[in-house]
């Protein structure tokens, strides 16, 4: 007898295991075909030439990329092959933020995304709705995934004070005379975002989140030196004290400022001395335009 009820008990975890691998096989499959569709719409989105076409394909691929999130254990899933848009985790895997511009006919961008929580099983997500145009005070300004500063997001840091929050590092474009990059600050309140925090100390306020603006003839760094406890960037100028105003032409001065972390809040400081940073580079954002030179070239060379 106890034999017998042996051999039931190791077939039916034998046959229970073989369902389980078999329908992770079936969710990787189905999951790889909404990439190769997402990976064919992203292309169009930033490659097509009528402005109209761009946004009818970012449309149909929010739709696919929903779809594609619903599949159970979708956040195992890490779309490696989906260049139009940026994925980052937080470190401790709590939430990951998936997030991409598309281009204006006037040059400027508007961004999307979404949250999407670690639930281990069924989709939780929080999309975020580019309100850039809206929002008249951005450093100055809380608000949830609604009201979103766009932008393409490169670094996630968590900061461990008693609430819990994350900086993120983001490209933000702009027009076609400037660029924009933004230190925004993201929380959970009864589990859903808030974006922006009062945690910026310098030049006599705090602020919510910080936005550089500057000439889209200049790149700008900006990063975290974790050894530090550090965000550095440059410091940005007019070429002439008399455009101290206009904002699309500063560039990069060849000195550093930072924000260092004392509990809680990030102290600004100036005049850094690079040399004491250690030497790494800010993960790559997907800047459409340089995108899409890529995908034209690598077309021409199959060609």
């Amino acid at each position: 007898m106890k034999k017998v009820l042996l051999a039931v008990i190791t077939l039916f975890l034998y046959f229970h295991s073989y369902a389980q691998h078999s329908d992770e096989n079936g969710r990787i499959k189905q999951l790889q075909i909404y990439e190769d569709s997402l990976k064919d719409l992203g292309n169009k989105f930033i490659n097509e030439e009528e402005e109209l076409d761009r946004k009818n394909a970012n449309y149909t691929f929010i739709k696919t990329l929903v779809s594609a999130l619903k599949v159970p254990n979708s956040f195992l899933y890490p779309f490696d092959s989906l260049k139009s848009v940026t994925i980052i985790n937080s470190p401790d895997n709590r939430f990951r933020i998936i997030s991409w511009p598309v281009v204006n006919q006037d040059g400027s961008y508007r961004f999307y995304g979404t949250i999407q929580i670690n639930t281990g099983g069924n989709l939780q997500m929080y999309p975020l709705n580019d309100d850039t145009f809206e929002i008249k005070h951005p450093e100055d300004t809380v608000a949830d995934n609604l009201k979103w500063v766009g932008a393409e997001y490169y670094r996630i840091v968590p900061v461990y004070t008693p609430k819990l929050y994350y900086v993120l590092l983001g490209w933000k474009g702009n027009n076609i005379n400037s660029t924009k990059k933004v230190i925004e600050v993201l929380s959970f309140k009864d589990n859903k975002p808030v974006l922006g925090m009062p945690v910026f100390d310098g030049n006599g306020k705090t602020r919510d989140r910080i936005v550089f603006e500057y000439t889209r003839q200049a790149s700008m760094l900006l990063r975290y030196v974790p050894e530090q406890d550090l965000i550095v960037f440059d410091h940005l100028s007019p070429p002439d004290p008399k455009l101290k105003n206009q904002k699309d032409t500063y560039g990069p001065d060849l000195t550093y400022d930072g924000y260092k972390l004392k509990n809680g809040h990030w102290v600004y400081v100036d005049n850094l001395d690079m040399r004491n940073v250690p030497d790494n580079h800010d993960a790559d954002y997907i800047d459409p335009k340089k995108q899409g030179a890529i995908d034209r070239a690598a077309v021409k060379k199959d060609e």
